[in-house]
């Protein structure tokens, strides 16, 4: 059963749904813009371009994602969106009140992490006979991959808390200490075991997609 499927919704919704955090996330732009948050601005900014991601790869390389692929992105940037706003009004934005909204983010985030991850590596293996991949390999691979990447965003957070209070400045992203750090690997890695472990049934279609996308560019290069 694919993904898109197992969710319940219709494509037509899904796509809606999609759309719909991307124009929430424009409103949150301007939220930031609107209070001045160089937080704001950037996370919201860079959840737009993020999902953005499905179009371009339609459009410049003639890979289709499944609606329900592109909804699933969309979600984990809208919800890290949402988390950094907040509630009009209040003093501080969900990660810091709401229990559970930060290993949410991380646990879609890393998971969408994961995707690419396991995409990538399975298109190579369908594009090239003579690369063969054990599933254990394939597995430990996107473990590894998500963690290693999970490691340089919480170096990425701790370094620009130190920018931001050696510079008297908001912090742009959200870190609450090493127990908090600890916390956020261990839902980056909940991620990626959900995708190692049902990638296979789920991401096929664009696995096909980017395996054609290849096969294409290697046939321009010998002609």
């Amino acid at each position: 059963m694919r993904l898109r499927d197992r969710i319940g919704i219709s494509e037509r919704w899904q796509t809606r749904i999609s759309r719909g955090m991307i124009f929430a996330m424009v409103g949150l732009f301007a939220i930031g813009i609107e209070r001045g948050s160089t937080g704001i601005i950037v996370n919201t900014g860079i959840g737009l371009l993020v999902a953005q991601l499905p179009s371009v790869l339609e459009r410049d390389y003639n890979i289709t994602l499944d609606p329900a692929l592109t909804l699933w992105i969309s979600a984990a940037v809208f919800l890290h969106a949402v988390g950094v706003v907040g509630l009009p009004g209040a003093e501080q934005n969900f990660y810091a009140t709401v229990p559970g909204w930060d290993h949410i983010t991380h646990t879609l985030s890393s998971s969408v992490v994961a995707a690419v991850g396991y995409t990538t590596v399975r298109a190579l293996e369908e594009h090239s006979p003579d690369l063969v991949l054990p599933p254990r390999f394939t597995f430990v691979f996107i473990l590894l991959f998500v963690m290693a990447f999970g490691v340089l965003w919480e170096v990425i957070e701790f370094s620009l808390g130190l920018l931001a209070t050696a510079t008297g400045n908001d912090n742009i992203l959200t870190q609450f200490g090493l127990e908090d750090t600890m916390l956020d690997l261990v839902f980056d890695t909940i991620g990626a075991i959900v995708v190692a472990t049902w990638g296979t049934a789920h991401l096929t279609d664009v696995v096909g997609h980017v395996e054609g996308w290849l096969d294409r560019k290697a046939r321009q290069e010998d002609s």
